[in-house]
């Protein structure tokens, strides 16, 4: 297996380029080149970039780099575990996210959509860099886990209810089916995000419910 993977767009390649992952090979128009912090750019028409582009309109830079390996996951702060989570944008999304509110580690189930997916990665603007993924058995993990794992589930407690601790694991489920019976019984506490609007709303996406969990386990207490 060669282990590579690409990304498109100026803002995504230049942060990669700039944390440190090993780059193979970076594809530019003569437009966009100059911008690029590398060395190593082969020119490419517009043409043949969109034969390679996932986009429907190709940004003029396109980087090859190899995957990293995975780091042994560390339990010092905040983890955030998916369980079979499916759309690429929602999981690039909540990569991002993890970013954003200093979550170094992500957990998923060998069921969750692979990270490298290049809408996963769109999604991320870079931030698959900064956020160890794991994937592993996720039933197994928090089975052995010393931890306090909260799930979110649409019965649980209100959020606002919970006196979160400093460090801890944060589960959420598949779009449609929400967390899985088996990791469900792995749960310590069961935690939603109260509704005050209309209730016919029956949930949340997945992403959008991970940034206002996020934003509460980081609230200062």
């Amino acid at each position: 297996m060669h282990r590579l993977f690409f990304v498109e767009g100026l803002k995504s390649v230049s942060e990669l380029l700039n944390s440190g992952l090993k780059e193979h090979l970076i594809l530019a128009t003569a437009q966009k080149a100059p911008e690029i912090p590398s060395d190593n750019i082969q020119l490419i028409s517009e043409n043949d970039l969109k034969q390679l582009s996932a986009l429907h309109t190709p940004s003029g830079v396109l980087g090859v780099f190899e995957i990293p390996e995975p780091e042994a996951a560390r339990y010092d702060d905040w983890v955030v575990a998916l369980d079979s989570v499916q759309d690429p944008g929602n999981l690039g999304t909540i990569i991002r996210l993890c970013d954003w509110f200093g979550v170094k580690q992500l957990i998923c189930s060998q069921g969750t959509v692979d990270c490298y997916n290049p809408k996963t990665l769109q999604a991320t603007m870079g931030s698959i860099a900064r956020v160890a993924v794991n994937y592993v058995d996720l039933d197994t993990l928090l089975a052995d886990q010393p931890l306090p794992v909260y799930g979110a589930f649409m019965g649980g407690t209100s959020m606002h209810q919970q006196q979160l601790p400093n460090k801890g694991i944060l589960v959420l489920g598949n779009e449609a089916n929400g967390i899985s019976v088996d990791v469900t019984d792995k749960i310590t506490t069961r935690i939603a995000i109260p509704q005050f609007g209309n209730q016919h709303t029956e949930s949340l996406n997945v992403a959008t419910a991970s940034a206002i969990l996020l934003a509460e386990v980081r609230r200062p207490r």
